[in-house]
């Protein structure tokens, strides 16, 4: 599965991990009944989001829930799942954003994909899946041709991009398209009045998303020669992270002008579990403001004479040599250099290089018949091949300000006020 907002179960409490598990459970379902079997393998964290937000704005009312029977992905347990539309709007979303992922690998020429059979074969499976995406849509009254424009102008933006090129300007396409998902929550929960902040929150969650893909592919995209946004503008990390930090912002004060009828989980995943997606991408532990003071590495973190003053978000930390984003520190025994504790040097492991469709696919299958996307502590993505972490992993959290609460006024680990 991929996307950039993978809550851990011990953040979230019983309660949240709970709905947000019947809305992944409710949306592969969606899948598997209007699409079949194989559509499965598109579910994703992100798209969820939008039954998440759907049902938060819905005045409460019987149906939203049905009983799923057993799932190898729920150790063969029967779960309350979501329904409705939605589930199916967040189908034909994780449809299109399947398509678009694959037209890329294929524009890429990653793994298996650089050969021409296969790769005709991929476009025609992200064809089927724009068709089906097109159909879910229509069935709740959303038109994915503005999904699918957006996919198709992203090519010609990346061709026509250059150093000195503003990264926004490659980031557009996927603004636009989940702000026109995002605001189409309202008009199902019935709440044109939530139209254009959940708008403006999807645009900010796109450009959120394209701006954390970019940078945690960066290094293996230069190991293979693949395009990449931020070292074709010529854009640095700082100012990426600059850029992350203002949407996020941003997104959370959207929020704050949406009325929702329980916004709990949406106010978690997309005020709080969204910004420790911003610092797992960044190899950071706080944000990348500083109000007044200088960055500061975090050696000098908690030193009276330090100089860093917290920003907006929280305080400002670089890791890495001369003020530049590294990898954190690791602790618990440091396999890279370092001592247990964070000390010493810390290299970075080699990125492993990503899969080919098919290879993604066989292993996705592997995945889930293995249970680890619920179970393990961390595992492989099966196409990214980057480390995730378990739906059901149980962490070690430095932030319990959220968990349990009954309310979101009473949160004040952020400055979105919600």
């Amino acid at each position: 599965m991929f996307g950039i907002v993978r809550p851990c179960s011990h953040r979230l409490g019983e309660g949240l991990k709970t709905q947000w598990m019947a809305h992944l459970c409710g949306l592969c379902l969606a899948l598997r009944g209007d699409h079949g079997q194989f559509a499965r393998v598109v579910t994703n964290y992100d798209g969820l989001l939008i039954s998440v937000l759907t049902e938060a704005q819905a005045e409460r009312a019987t149906g939203w829930r049905r009983t799923a029977g057993p799932c190898p992905l729920r150790g063969m347990r029967t779960a309350s799942v979501a329904r409705g539309e939605g589930a199916r709007l967040a189908a034909a979303v994780s449809l299109v954003l399947a398509s678009a992922k694959v037209r890329d690998h294929v524009a890429d020429g990653d793994g298996l994909l650089a050969r021409g059979p296969v790769a005709v074969a991929a476009r025609r499976v992200a064809a089927s899946w724009d068709r089906a995406g097109a159909r879910a849509g229509s069935a709740v009254g959303f038109d994915t041709a503005v999904l699918v424009d957006a996919v198709d102008r992203q090519t010609g933006i990346e061709a026509l991009a250059g150093l000195g090129t503003p990264v926004l300007t490659v980031t557009e396409p996927t603004e636009t398209a989940t702000a026109a998902a995002f605001a189409y929550t309202a008009v199902l929960a019935g709440r044109p009045g939530n139209t254009a902040p959940l708008a403006e929150a999807g645009r900010l969650f796109g450009r959120l998303a394209h701006l954390l893909d970019a940078v945690e592919d960066r290094e293996a995209d230069t190991a293979a020669g693949a395009w990449n946004p931020l070292t074709a503008t010529g854009t640095s990390l700082t100012e990426a992270r600059r850029l992350a930090d203002d949407a996020l912002r941003g997104i959370r004060l959207a929020l704050r002008e949406a009325e929702f009828t329980d916004g709990r989980l949406a106010h978690v995943l997309l005020a709080h579990e969204l910004g420790r997606s911003v610092d797992r991408a960044f190899g950071t532990v706080g944000c990348g403001h500083a109000a007044d003071g200088p960055p500061v590495t975090l050696g000098s973190l908690g030193s009276p004479d330090s100089g860093a003053s917290p920003g907006p978000l929280g305080p400002a930390v670089l890791l890495g040599p001369e003020g530049s984003f590294g990898p954190p520190p690791r602790h618990g025994g440091n396999p890279y250099g370092g001592d247990p504790f964070g000390g010493g040097p810390s290299v970075r492991p080699p990125a492993p290089g990503k899969r080919g469709f098919w290879a993604g696919c066989a292993a996705a299958i592997g995945l889930c018949c293995t249970c680890k996307v619920c179970c393990a502590d961390e595992y492989e993505g099966a196409w990214s091949r980057k480390k995730r972490e378990g739906c059901f992993n149980n962490c070690d959290c430095d932030c319990g300000c959220c968990d349990g609460c009954d309310c979101c006024d009473c949160c004040s680990c952020c400055d979105c006020g919600v």
